[in-house]
């Protein structure tokens, strides 16, 4: 049987012999008869899909949620009191909701079929002692693979043979360059895919040279599979925002139930008719339920979304839009995410000591052109690996004519890299002899050198000042190359003498730079409470140096104490209780695998803290499905990782996460600004009808007017406050703590006490209208519970600032809604067919102005509470976040 894909033999630390022997292979392929007996044992070399729910199943879990089966009530009894308007909405709301769910339950399955396609349609492999080309699937165990530049790699495999073979391996381990493979095997068993240089994996890129590989793993045996395998078990979790509806839809609907139970039985005790008691406390009852709430949801994401397309992030899931208002950690991918995704040369050093870059002499130019395979491409773009196309890069920088040197000095011959000698040499003709150009490994090349050049000429070379020159950049997370060279008066008669008596020409420090912006958007992450985490399978030197360039450690100049770097072999020594302890104060893990990054993410999540994870790679897929949410790169990035993601960067910047979560913490605070308002409506009209009999007075507000106001007054103004702009504090603010209720910062205060001065005007006409002999006082109290509320909408657009600093058309759809509420109010009043409807009386002049006057109460009141909340003296909690 295969070895299981979560414990595999360490293929790596095997001499090729050893692996070959293990798996009763040779070098001249399998035959025919093992083929057979190992696909029967082993399975294709796929992918397998898992097992789908039916599309009636998945239809059917939409409307599972506890708050859609309330609405689904409401529904219901909206039809019973003969309100077809109403149950109309509520099931359009329903089935939107419902579809758009439906809709998402696929993205699980395109995330394996993109980890599918990445596998190697066919492969060149050894067989019955001949070369064949078969499909990829037909890969077994034992099997021989041949690999050229271009290839994608079909299986796992142990190197058996290479030639310059490097593979491009960013999207499965993170290693921002092609890494150098070789035959020999490597000490430790347990070292990370990274450094496994002995390996080549599936999924991954031969980016030069040629080799052969014997198939250790394939299918879900193998890294891709073990990947597809976490993605396949990964569960989702419910946002910030599905959490708090769910429980707020729960809560609300029993409490509803409970004030319109002790309605009725008060209206029946006090002798009101049984069927208006009846109908009056269902009415309030529908009233009471926030039906427009899931719309108004799904209207502020999608309009958050559309406006964040145009900041360049797309969304996949709406929920994710606001899920990143409540972010405390974002954990990075370095390579394309915080960084180019291409390297360049950063430092030159050219024998001096002073620690200080140098610019780069002629000689050394030239040495960058001519020991170097880059080239133009059809298109002028360089083509080559990344390295190199870095060093052409920055000799043109820096005013080489590299194709002009090209020709002046064509190259003769060459000594190519290998892993042995870790250096390469080229041989070029000049006019009056012959040069050796050689670059490598700063060990493997200053060794060799006698002198270094300076602009006087040749001088003295200390080899151990070299050295330690490029261990301090080493040290810095850059890839450090040493060149020099050797003027002949003839060819070079071999490898030895074109690589001794060297002359020194320079160091050359190479990085993957931070993109530019992403500095900038950490820190605007520190400034809003969000703490950015670097999590890469890269080097540590590499990653901590990206870091703290990005400011990640500490504050530019710090020593950088505020946070720590692990590499993945530390965090495997970890147990999660230890984990759990240290999670807040990492900043960078270097050299993890894919399960360490789930890891990371669940401690976090263990902890209380909400992490999104942004990646491009494979490796990062698991963890992005895991997260709070998952932010995939839309250019550079993997097809896995966008479709395991609850959102996109079109453009690959982490910058354009700040406007994204910015957007959601608008979209959170007018979420909230709806609940404010239909809920503190709604507890306004309970108010009224439940204090009413206690104060002696007649029934106050008929069914119908309870519905009207339920429909127009709270559904047109309260959509409209999912256009409201974005509060002066809102990226200068911690997030929202994970646990914090949707009534907390004052929210529960408001409705209350708002609710009760609502009803307190309401009543207080009453009594005085009757008192005056009015007969039109039902109207007048109908008039004055609607405009109240439209008061009440405009004074609640902002947490703090005042209506008069906001001004009053800054919200135009807002105002529109408010106008039309206006007059749709009035013309229930004055338009005489809709009288008997309504059960409405035309209001006279004075009446009007009364109701006028007595509407603007809420408005000033809700004023008053702003100006106390600026000064400190209420809600002061709120204020501090």
């Amino acid at each position: 049987m295969p070895a299981s894909p979560t414990a595999p033999p360490a293929w790596h630390a095997q001499p090729a012999e050893a692996a070959l022997a293990a798996l009763d292979a040779s070098p001249q392929g399998l035959s025919s008869a093992q083929v057979r007996e190992r696909l029967a044992r082993h399975g294709p070399n796929v992918l397998p899909e898992g097992r789908r729910r039916s599309p009636l199943r998945m239809l059917a879990d939409q409307f599972a949620d506890f708050m859609i089966l309330v609405l689904l009530a409401a529904a219901v009894i909206s039809g019973i009191v003969g309100e077809p308007a109403d149950t109309a909405a509520i099931v359009v709301i329903v089935l939107l909701n419902a579809i758009i769910g439906f809709v998402q339950e696929w993205r699980a399955e395109r995330a394996m079929a993109a980890l599918r396609k990445m596998a190697a349609p066919t492969a060149r492999v050894r067989r019955d002692a001949a070369v064949a080309t078969l499909p990829a699937h037909e890969l077994v165990p034992g099997d021989i693979v041949l690999l050229e530049a271009g290839n994608v790699v079909p299986a796992d495999l142990r190197i058996v043979e290479a030639a310059q073979l490097r593979c491009a391996e960013a999207a499965l381990t993170g290693e921002s360059h092609p890494v150098d493979k070789r035959i020999e095997p490597l000490p430790d068993a347990k070292l990370p895919l990274g450094d496994r240089a002995s390996m080549a994996w599936k999924g991954t890129l031969v980016a030069h040279g040629r080799g052969a590989g014997l198939v250790v793993a394939t299918g879900l045996a193998t890294e891709l599979g073990r990947i597809a395998r976490l993605l396949a078990s990964a569960e989702e979790v419910k946002t910030p925002l599905q959490k708090r509806l769910a429980r707020f839809g729960a809560r609300l609907a029993w409490a509803v139930l409970g004030i319109c139970a002790v309605i009725l039985v008060a209206g029946l005790a006090r002798g009101e008719p049984p069927a208006l008691m009846f109908l009056t406390a269902v009415s309030l009852a529908v009233a009471a339920i926030p039906e427009a709430l899931p719309a108004v949801v799904a209207i502020s994401l999608a309009l958050g979304a559309a406006k964040m397309v145009r900041h360049h992030v797309l969304i996949r899931r709406l929920p994710a839009v606001e899920t990143l208002g409540s972010i405390t950690f974002i954990c990075s991918d370095k390579t394309g995410t915080l960084t180019q995704n291409r390297m360049r040369a950063e430092v030159f050093r050219t024998g001096t000591a002073d620690g200080q870059s140098d610019e780069p002499g002629p000689d050394l130019l030239r040495a960058l052109a001519l020991v170097n395979d880059a080239a133009p491409g059809a298109d002028g773009q360089l083509v080559g690996d990344p390295t190199e196309v870095a060093l052409l890069e920055a000799a043109r920088l820096r005013g080489a004519d590299v194709e002009a040197l090209r020709r002046q000095w064509p190259r003769h011959g060459e000594f190519p890299f290998d892993s042995e000698r870790k250096r390469m040499a080229t041989v070029h003709a000049m006019g009056d002899g012959w040069q050796a150009c050689v670059k490598g490994a700063p060990e493997a090349v200053l060794s060799r050198c006698t002198r270094r050049l300076t602009a006087e000429g040749p001088a003295p070379f200390d080899v151990a000042d070299a050295l330690a020159q490029a261990e301090s950049l080493a040290a810095q997370g850059l890839r450090v190359l040493a060149f020099a060279q050797r003027r002949l008066d003839r060819p070079p008669a071999g490898i030895d003498e074109a690589e001794s008596e060297l002359t020194f020409l320079g160091l050359v420090g190479l990085m993957d730079p931070p993109r530019g912006e992403a500095a900038a958007a950490v820190a605007e992450c520190l400034a809003a409470g969000i703490q950015p985490v670097m999590i890469t399978g890269d080097h540590p030197a590499t990653a901590r140096a990206i870091a703290a360039r990005l400011g990640m450690l500490g504050p530019p100049g710090s020593s950088g104490s505020r946070g720590r770097v692990i590499t993945g072999v530390e965090l495997a020594a970890l147990s999660d209780e230890a984990l759990a302890t240290q999670v807040h104060e990492i900043r960078v893990y270097a050299r993890v695998d894919p399960e360490q990054k789930i890891r990371i993410v669940r401690a976090l999540q263990a902890a209380g803290e909400f992490a999104a994870m942004t990646g491009d790679g494979v490796n990062d897929a698991p963890a992005l499905k895991a997260a709070d949410i998952g932010v995939a790169m839309g250019q550079g990035g993997t097809d896995v990782a966008r479709e395991a993601s609850h959102m996109v960067l079109l453009d690959d910047n982490f910058a354009s996460i700040v406007h994204a979560v910015r957007e959601g913490r608008r979209i959170f605070d007018n979420i909230r600004k709806f609940i404010k308002y239909t809920m503190t409506s709604n507890s306004g009209e309970i108010w009224v009808i439940f204090l009413a009999p206690f104060l002696g007075l007649p029934m106050p507000l008929l069914p119908i007017h309870i519905l009207w106001i339920n429909l127009v007054t709270d559904g047109l103004p309260g959509l409209a406050l999912a256009a409201e702009r974005g509060e002066r504090n809102l990226m200068n603010r911690p997030p929202r703590r994970p646990d914090e209720s949707l009534f907390a910062g004052g929210l529960w205060q408001h409705i209350v006490w708002v609710g009760l001065t609502m009803g307190a005007v309401c009543l207080v006409l009453q009594a005085w209208s009757i008192g005056h002999g009015t007969a039109h006082w039902q109207t007048m109290v109908f008039t004055v519970l609607c405009l109240s509320q439209l008061g009440h909408a405009l004074a609640i657009r902002s947490e703090r600032d005042s209506t008069w600093r906001l001004g009053l058309w800054s919200n135009p759809v807002l105002m529109g809604a408010v106008l039309l509420t206006l007059g749709l109010q009035l013309a229930t009043v004055y338009v005489p067919a809709l009288n008997p409807v309504f059960k409405t009386e035309p209001l006279e002049l004075r009446e009007l102005l009364v109701c006028l006057a007595a509407s603007t109460v809420v408005f000033f009141a809700v004023e008053l509470e702003k100006w106390c909340a600026r000064r400190g003296w209420i809600y002061r909690e709120a204020a501090a976040a």
